[in-house]
């Protein structure tokens, strides 16, 4: 599977836009900020539908999700974004349902003319098996 479009029919179970406290960057003035970089994170889970009715299909459950986004506020300093979303990732395919996930990270206020820098990440079940 290549994107969740390529799926077919499918559900996207989603987080959006939460925003935590977290101890992130190499710049020396990151590492040893007096506060926490704010960030937001949004995360989506894409699974197949495999019922006529949704109501009748087993539910995602996002809650671990959440949870591992809201220790992120408490792990200590991480040095990159790509660690925040490996670590993400590994939670959505902890559901052996979920095929494909996608998941952004922006550091909000970091730059004065900016609203967020970060990057977003799309991944596949078969692809992150691979690698």
């Amino acid at each position: 599977m290549s994107s969740p479009s390529a799926m077919g029919d499918h559900i996207a179970v989603s987080l959006d836009e939460a925003v935590v406290n977290v101890r992130v960057g190499l710049h020396p003035w990151e590492r040893f900020a007096e506060k926490p970089n704010r960030l937001a994170i949004s995360v989506k889970l894409f699974a197949r539908i495999a019922t006529r009715l949704l109501a009748d299909a087993p539910i995602i459950d996002y809650d671990p999700v959440r949870a591992h986004i809201r220790g992120l506020e408490t792990a200590g300093h991480i040095d990159l974004l790509e660690t925040i979303v490996d670590g993400l990732t590994a939670v959505c395919f902890a559901d052996p349902r979920v095929e494909a996930c996608f998941v952004r990270v922006r550091k909000l206020d970091i730059f004065p003319e900016i609203a967020g820098a970060g990057l977003d990440v799309h991944r596949t079940r078969a692809q992150w098996e691979a690698a």
